[in-house]
């Protein structure tokens, strides 16, 4: 509900924007915009800080709003946070953790990487909020300061299904690079990376579009069932039978991403099976956009 309220339902392919020499994609806007949608349409107070290169600042301000009973989320290094298995840690700033507590000198984390609670020292979250190199998140931290006594979430759903809808169509036609239809320009590149570079190159270039979709986060098909979940529910509140039919077809969606998920990470390890290569997961790719474009044409002409 919180992701659907937030309308965190988006896709980006972005050559212009590297992480370690690679186009970085992403399949869902950034966590602050998540929230700040979320918490504008919901009446909740939230309070969010950056600090520059100031680490002292930074970790005082994190030890005052915990002393106050506020559970603290922020942004991150997915590099130096040591609980992390070491094939998840990789040059990345923009990992968004919760700090609920300090307990015995050690703050207390809950991470949506693990299943499980864990803690940090103090010097290795100083370090991971406080990198340096692209997006860097000079320590930001954000928290809720009050929330309504009740909320009506009919109006609040309403406008982040509309959002949603015109938020992944309505992209201007100069920049191929954000909403459904980045999908279709991401295949065109998918289909000509064995030509464009050598195999190597291609290989890490396909691996990390796979790895931003099902390592990191949620991921592209779980951010899309996280999504189909939320129209199930918005469904039941509003009587609305037709994002209940939207939800299962966001779920088909979801489900062929994981198919591209698979034959691209065998095509990675090189143990591909019959007809799969560039072209082939191009293709499905290709279909993916279709279908995710002709989806939220739809959910923006839904009757609410």
């Amino acid at each position: 509900m919180a992701f659907g309220i937030g309308s965190g339902i988006f896709f980006a392919h972005m050559p212009f924007l590297k992480l370690n020499g690679i186009p970085g994609t992403t399949y869902r806007v950034m966590p602050g915009l998540i929230s700040k949608r979320l918490t504008n349409r919901l009446g909740i107070n939230f309070q969010a800080e950056s600090f520059g290169n100031n680490r002292q600042k930074g970790m005082d301000e994190l030890d005052r709003v915990l002393d106050r009973g506020f559970p603290v989320g922020m942004l991150t290094s997915v590099y130096y946070l040591p609980y992390l298995p070491k094939a998840f840690r990789f040059h990345f700033n923009a990992h968004n953790l919760l700090i609920y507590g300090k307990q015995n000198g050690e703050y207390l984390v809950s991470d949506p990487v693990l299943d499980f609670t864990t803690t940090i020292s103090p010097k290795d979250l100083e370090r991971a909020r406080f990198p340096k190199g692209v997006l860097a998140p000079n320590g930001r931290m954000y928290y809720p300061v009050s929330v309504p006594e009740k909320v009506d979430f009919n109006p609040a759903i309403k406008k982040a299904i509309r959002w949603s809808g015109f938020e992944n169509i309505m992209t201007p036609p100069f920049l191929p690079f954000f909403g459904s239809r980045a999908i279709n320009y991401m295949a065109n590149k998918v289909a000509k990376y064995p030509t464009a570079m050598d195999e190597r190159k291609a290989i890490l270039f396909l691996g990390n579009i796979v790895r931003m979709q099902e390592e990191i986060g949620t991921g592209g098909a779980g951010f899309r069932f996280i999504y189909a979940a939320f129209l199930q529910q918005a469904a039941k509140r509003l009587d609305n039978p037709e994002l209940s039919l939207l939800s299962k077809e966001m779920t088909g969606i979801g489900d062929q991403w994981r198919d591209f998920a698979f034959s691209a990470g065998r095509i990675c390890k090189g143990r591909q099976a019959g007809n799969e290569d560039f072209k082939s997961i191009a293709n499905l790719l290709m279909d993916i956009g279709d279908k995710e474009s002709a989806f939220f044409h739809k959910l923006r002409k839904v009757k609410m």
